[in-house]
């Protein structure tokens, strides 16, 4: 009878360890524009390091094209991916909201308020990185472990003199392939959508094949996007959509309860992603950026909102994603038009 405890004992043992062994070592492919040198990677180190407390053991790869970081995930050779939202959207459609054309944009006595378009995606990843929204966070074996800002795209535009809808009319804008959107939304002003990726779409720019590309601060010096703005060239600082970088796991690596407090950790990463955003828009001179009127701010803000419903038809946006984003705009801005009880806007 001892002896048959014994082998029980050992024969559960033997199982632990294994369960161990399958979940102590976890690749997370990290995507970077500098690779190991940027920023989001030195994050992912830290991140490295305090996974440990949740029993984790990650070890994090540079990649510098995203693509192939969320290919490379699918296929099971890496265990997790952080990379924008555009690419994850693929994972999870609700909390890949933060990243639909002007869903965080909130308008505040005349003009778009940065400041409290920037809360609302704060508390955008406050409410995916709480205990109630684990079952948002979670589609199929994925699961979203953590959301960060990765800040603003703006119109970035090889001739300043464009400064209306109107102005882009039969001028060739990069849309990125897996965000259909941007297609919908370019040829809706009348412009001509060119197909681009993260790889190449600021070569694209660089060399005059586009006339605006849209891009975040940061990544105007890596992708040396002052070649193709030029002399005569722009960065408008219209907020056509707050990115954001989203974590993707495959749950079946981790330990149970894994993803929660990987969410809760990045949600208490934001102020040091928002600083990171802020240091980049500050090393882009002066002269580079130019603005709208206070009016075309706003009149362009409330055309991208009224676009994402006609997105959502089509099926490009989750329709429970955007009425998060909006019951969190009107959180923040209880007095706009949209958050009256009849407005059906998203």
């Amino acid at each position: 009878m001892a002896a048959k405890k014994l082998w029980a004992f050992l024969l559960a043992s033997s199982f632990s360890l294994s369960a161990q062994a399958q979940q102590g070592n976890q690749k997370l492919c990290v995507y970077d524009l500098l690779g190991a040198a940027g920023d989001i990677f030195a994050m992912a180190k830290d991140y490295e390091v305090a996974s440990k407390a949740w029993g984790g053991n990650v070890k994090i790869h540079a990649y510098t094209d995203e693509r192939i970081a969320t290919q490379d995930f699918i296929a099971g050779e890496c265990d997790a991916v952080f990379a924008t939202g555009f690419r994850t959207r693929q994972f999870n459609a609700i909390t890949t909201s933060i990243d639909s054309l002007g869903a965080s944009s909130i308008v505040k006595d005349g003009k778009v308020d940065m400041n409290a378009s920037y809360e609302v995606v704060r508390r955008a990843i406050q409410v995916f990185s709480s205990p109630n929204s684990t079952k948002t966070a979670i589609n199929g074996k994925f699961e979203i472990a953590g959301i960060i800002p990765f800040g603003t795209a703006y119109p970035v535009l090889n001739d300043r003199k464009i400064q209306t809808v109107e102005d882009l009319a039969g001028k060739k804008i990069a849309a990125f392939d897996y965000d259909k959107a941007q297609a919908v939304m370019i040829q809706k002003i009348g412009a001509q959508p060119v197909s681009a990726d993260i790889t190449n779409f600021a070569s694209k720019f660089n060399n005059g094949i586009v006339d605006m590309i849209a891009a975040p601060a940061a990544a105007y010096k890596p992708l040396e996007l002052y070649r193709g703005i030029g002399t005569k060239g722009a960065i408008n600082r219209f907020p056509i959509v707050i990115l954001s970088y989203q974590m993707v796991i495959n749950t079946s690596k981790f330990p149970v309860g894994f993803g929660l407090e990987s969410r809760k950790y990045w949600s208490g990463q934001y102020d040091r992603a928002l600083k990171l955003i802020l240091r980049a828009e500050q090393t882009i001179p002066e002269k580079t950026w130019s603005d709208l009127t206070p009016e075309n701010m706003i009149k362009y803000t409330i055309m991208l909102r009224e676009s994402r419903g006609s997105i959502v038809e089509q099926g490009i946006y989750d329709k429970q994603g955007l009425s998060i984003m909006k019951k969190i705009r009107c959180s923040v801005n209880r007095a706009d038009s949209e958050c009256t009880p009849d407005s059906k806007t998203f």
